[in-house]
């Protein structure tokens, strides 16, 4: 389509042409699984001369906008405007058509969401953002962590939304300070986790050809491998985890990556055979050095179990905690609902009191 024809658009439209516009031709969302463009800025979408290829632009625009989203299909001087949900060509010939995509309105793109982050840092921004390094954000960077594994957990989708959000801008508020100091910036975080991705997956990107999970994880470990090898670092597979990790999760960590290198239990029944042994070796165990060292093997091994049970361990215990201080919240308010002092309420009272709540499925 001749771009002179752009005016010609919007005046069958009869909507003044936007400051701001995206356009695109139809068929680069051939190989498309998400939108190529920024919603919140108005869009264009030219040479669209077949049912296929609307079908294929709807499904990848529906990864971002919603269903109810109205459209407008412009062919020549005529146009109508459907639902994104509704979208197909049934009303005109297949002649080539134009989508008109309105924007999702302020602050519903990246972009958007850069340039708040980084007026937060700018002369007339907040103080407090401004005196941020990141050595002052670990700890929030960390609080957020956990707290969006906490709305996951939960499986509470408002909570883990907004958590997401949250997590978010403790990566780009850390962009933007490295950016102004010219160690780097967010387009370079995303030009080399891109480059990762498609690196360590040449059995989506490339020719390699994998035939299960188990595969694709021991092909992740050789290409990490040959990754040190090419920095010539002096790193083992295990040097990559987190040293700030929880135990739990370093541990099956651990034990993930020695697994997909074959150094693990032919069968369950070692597992088992192993938790068996430590218990022993804890009733054995008799300085607190020995008693501290044998329940950490224990808890190691325990991990393993998980793990070949295919159990998250860290999250297995995180609900257990949860499980506990709700069923203990009810031993209390039963013990206050008696006029009792938790302390002068019997044991007996208390596994009463317990099994009332795990009666009551808490």
């Amino acid at each position: 389509m001749d771009l002179k024809t752009i005016p010609a658009i919007f005046e069958t439209l009869r909507l003044a042409p936007p400051a701001k516009l995206t356009l695109l031709d139809g068929h680069c969302f051939t190989p498309l699984h998400y939108p190529p463009m920024p919603p919140d800025i108005d869009a264009l979408i030219l040479n669209i001369d077949s049912q296929e290829l609307a079908s294929q632009i709807k499904k990848v625009l529906l990864a971002v906008y919603p269903e109810n989203h109205l459209v407008k299909i412009v062919e020549n001087q005529k146009w109508e405007e459907k639902r994104l949900a509704d979208l197909q060509l049934s009303t005109f010939d297949l002649h080539p058509v134009t989508f008109y995509i309105p924007s999702l309105g302020e602050g519903t793109s990246f972009e958007s969401f850069a340039e708040i982050t980084a007026h937060l840092r700018a002369p007339d921004g907040c103080p407090w953002d401004k005196e941020q390094t990141h050595q002052t954000l670990r700890k929030r960077l960390l609080e957020e962590a956990y707290e969006t594994i906490s709305a996951i957990d939960a499986n509470n989708v408002n909570e883990m939304r907004e958590e997401f959000g949250d997590l978010l801008l403790q990566i780009v508020l850390n962009a933007q300070i490295a950016s102004e100091s010219n160690e780097f910036n967010f387009t370079q975080i995303v030009q080399h986790i891109y480059d990762k991705i498609i690196r360590r997956h040449p059995h989506v990107f490339g020719d390699l050809k994998v035939n299960d999970v188990n595969g694709v994880l021991q092909n992740w470990e050789r290409l990490k491998e040959k990754e040190r090898g090419n920095k010539k670092e002096n790193k083992g597979i295990l040097d990559g985890v987190p040293i700030s990790l929880p135990a739990l999760s370093q541990a099956q960590e651990y034990q993930d990556r020695a697994a997909r290198v074959g150094f693990d239990w032919k069968e369950l029944d070692g597992v088992l055979d192993k938790v068996k042994e430590e218990i022993e070796e804890i009733k054995k165990a008799e300085s607190d050095f020995e008693i501290a060292s044998e329940i950490g093997d224990l808890f190691f091994v325990l991990v393993n179990l998980a793990r070949w049970k295919n159990v998250d361990a860290e999250s297995a215990l995180r609900n257990t905690n949860m499980k506990f201080k709700k069923r203990f919240a009810h031993v209390e308010k039963r013990a206050k609902e008696q006029n009792k002092k938790l302390s002068d309420t019997t044991l007996e009272e208390m596994d009463s009191f317990w099994n009332e709540a795990k009666s009551l499925g808490l």
